[in-house]
């Protein structure tokens, strides 16, 4: 086997690396850890970053890639989608409802010598049963049933291990533990009927919506997270460098963000991304596949989001740096001679990361729905990359259909309010806990 990621995936496993080595490191400084600390003794924080967590595993099975070098048609396909292999091959036709074992829609077909049109049974939902009009109901009982023992078994022994892991905790493991077991059961509810139903049904092209929403977590992550990472430099060197220095530095830096301002978003990043898709379209050569072409246009996506959202933070950290530079300890250190990029790096910057993390934790959430709504409006990531904006979009038409085909816009609702809702909810401990006067409020 033979690795092969894209560049989105060295780029998350780097952003894997670097947290993780950041969290070791932290160990050494006891008011962070504290801090940390008072995220996590909130329950709320704690089943959010539990589902964060759960979102995040889903996203590095993806972005874990390898080929087999003695096969050459084999495609680089990712840990997940090798896991998900059964749910990929069990393709339909058409539409097929959750739990379904016939088609959405009538077809006309051959019946004792006569053409009718009734609804054609699926290849691979309920192709066990026999008789589905009296088998359908008791067979998803029974393994529905067969998952319940399952997970409850699971949730026993995981119940058991974290209560001797545990015992004196002070943290609130309760509601973790019930938002695990929770997320548990579901997943061996959906395990176990997915291997006889297309538990969320399928789209238009007979694809599992399951799978279609598993695949989107890692570009909704990938998302948000490279777009923070362009964001960050971005606004906390300029908003230091035009709070610290004054002048025409500031002049020329807050001009540039001005008129970066003045640009409506949607506009600046529609032609950027045309202008790559012509680029792309003519010079096909530099990309080998189209899983890579896909790559190329999500990680350009990311770059101009990045450009586009960091004003607000840069406004921020321009005004806290100002106000910092005129402090005693500041003027201080300028009278014994320490030189200014020794100020900003040992006394501003430290001083200012609480905000810049808050902001940064709060505006993950924005840049995911930007995602949806940019795929929406035809200006995102490739279509055939799986994401909830592309599913949002293919939507459109479903909901207008007769009869609605809705299961896909409620998945893609169902995942996006879970991913949404668990980094407000996480972005709200961080708030109160590294915000002095939020703090002091509660």
């Amino acid at each position: 086997m033979k690795l092969a990621l894209l560049p989105t995936d060295w780029l998350i496993w780097a952003v894997v690396l670097v947290t993780l080595v950041w969290s070791i490191r932290m160990r050494a400084h006891p008011m962070l850890m504290e801090n940390w600390r008072k995220v996590f003794l909130k329950p709320s924080a704690m089943v959010s970053g539990l589902v964060l967590a759960s979102f995040v595993c889903i996203a590095l099975l993806d972005s874990m890639r390898w080929v087999d070098p003695s096969r050459p048609g084999d495609n680089a396909l990712s840990a997940l989608d090798r896991a998900l292999a059964p749910l990929v091959q069990a393709r339909e036709r058409r539409y097929s409802a959750p739990l379904a074992y016939v088609s959405f829609r009538k077809e006309s077909m051959e019946r004792d010598g006569q053409t009718v049109r009734d609804y054609p049974r699926l290849q691979f939902g309920g192709a066990q049963l026999q008789n589905p009009q009296t088998e359908w109901f008791g067979d998803v009982l029974e393994r529905s049933a067969k998952a319940l023992v399952k997970g409850l078994a699971a949730v026993l022994v995981l119940g058991l291990l974290l209560r001797w892991l545990f015992r004196q905790s002070p943290y609130p493991w309760p509601w973790a533990f019930a938002a695990g077991s929770l997320l548990l059961l579901l997943a061996c509810w959906a395990v176990e009927l997915s291997a006889a139903y297309h538990v969320l049904g399928t789209d238009r092209t007979g694809n599992s919506v399951l799978w279609i929403a598993l695949k989107s977590i890692r570009t909704a992550l990938v998302i948000g997270v490279l777009t923070t990472l362009v964001v960050l430099p971005l606004a906390l060197g300029l908003g230091v460098i035009a709070g610290y220095f004054r002048g025409w530095i500031d002049e020329v830096i807050q001009y540039l963000y001005t008129l970066l301002s003045s640009i409506p978003d949607v506009l600046l990043i529609a032609a950027a991304v045309l202008l790559l898709q012509v680029t792309i379209d003519n010079h096909p050569e530099l990309f080998a596949t189209a899983l890579e072409r896909s790559d190329a246009r999500l990680l350009f996506l990311c770059l101009i989001l990045g450009l586009t959202a960091f004003t607000g933070l840069c406004r921020l950290v321009r005004g806290e740096a100002m106000k910092l530079r005129e402090l005693e300890y500041i003027q201080a250190a300028r009278a014994f001679g320490v030189s200014s990029f020794g100020i900003i790096s040992k006394h501003i910057v430290p001083n200012l990361m609480h905000i810049v993390l808050i902001s940064m934790v709060m505006q993950f959430s924005g840049f995911v729905l930007a995602e949806a709504v940019l795929s929406y409006v035809g200006v995102g990531v490739d279509p055939k990359t799986q994401s909830f904006g592309v599913m949002i979009n293919a939507a459109r038409a479903e909901l207008a259909a007769t009869p609605v085909v809705w299961w896909t816009l409620t998945t893609a609702f169902i995942f996006m309010l879970m991913l949404v809702l668990s980094a407000n909810l996480f972005s709200d401990a961080v708030r109160d806990a590294f915000d002095p006067r939020a703090r002091q409020k509660a």
